[in-house]
């Protein structure tokens, strides 16, 4: 069985011992490969020394987190640039809107989406898409630049099931985690509707880790715990949602 987190940022303890006890969990519940978004230009040096320590597992993406979007981020996102230009990446992200914290950067926000939508389209690589309280926002930023070139994933998805139809109708994937498993949330009802062919998994790690570790700091190694829920809601196999969701991924990001 071979699993895959497809959002983890699992390299926040880069140069840790625990970096290494983390991997050897992931690799003894059958987590095989792992997808590490970048947030801003300070996390650069540790999404590329994770993936050069785990050059079989670990597989680094490049973005400017919707968070980390400021009045300089045409600086960050120059940096960030010229990281692409120099090394191999495997998505651009996480990129994306995000209204929870600060609603007062929607306008910088969205320039940053379209510079690296078009980033993406022009390189060919999937995008994973952070968004927080801002479905409507970013809907409407997919209907100005999707035209049929862009490809990626929804992270932490936890819409309803009318917003995964639209998610899936724009030609992108779902990425499931850990709020699947939380009894009131509501997503294993949206999931146990969704095909499979239109979900990835992730843990988004070291956040929103999933039953039975909740409240805990999140780890890749808990995909399986995720897994497993979706087997239990589409009463199927976990070797099959394992089997179904990794090729899913493969496909996505080319690994």
């Amino acid at each position: 069985m071979t699993l895959t987190d497809t959002h983890t940022h699992l390299y926040y303890l880069f140069d840790t011992p625990e970096l290494a006890s983390q991997m050897q969990r992931c690799f003894a519940n059958g987590v095989q490969q792992m997808l590490l978004p970048n947030v801003d230009r300070e996390s650069i040096p540790k999404v590329l020394g994770t993936a050069a320590l785990y050059p079989d597992h670990c597989y680094p993406m490049m973005g400017l987190h919707p968070c980390e979007v400021k009045d300089d981020y045409m600086d960050e996102l120059t940096i960030i640039e010229k990281v692409i230009d120099e090394n191999k990446v495997y998505g651009i992200g996480e990129i994306g809107l995000d209204l929870h914290w600060d609603n007062t950067t929607l306008s910088l926000q969205q320039e940053a989406f379209r510079i690296q939508a078009s980033w993406a389209k022009e390189l060919g690589l999937p995008v994973s898409i952070h968004c927080r309280n801002a479905f409507d926002e970013l809907f409407m930023l997919l209907d100005e630049v999707q035209d049929g070139r862009l490809t990626g994933v929804l992270h932490c998805f936890t819409g309803t099931s009318l917003q995964a139809k639209r998610v899936i109708d724009f030609g992108l994937s779902l990425g499931i985690g850990g709020v699947v498993t939380y009894k009131n949330a509501g997503l294993d009802i949206v999931i146990a509707e969704q095909d499979l062919q239109h979900i990835v998994l992730e843990t988004d790690a070291p956040y929103l880790a999933p039953v039975p570790h909740r409240g805990q700091k999140n780890e890749s190694s808990y995909v399986l715990h995720i897994a497993q829920k979706i087997a239990d809601l589409h009463e199927v196999s976990l070797d099959r949602i394992a089997a179904t969701t990794t090729a899913n991924a493969r496909q996505i990001f080319r690994i």
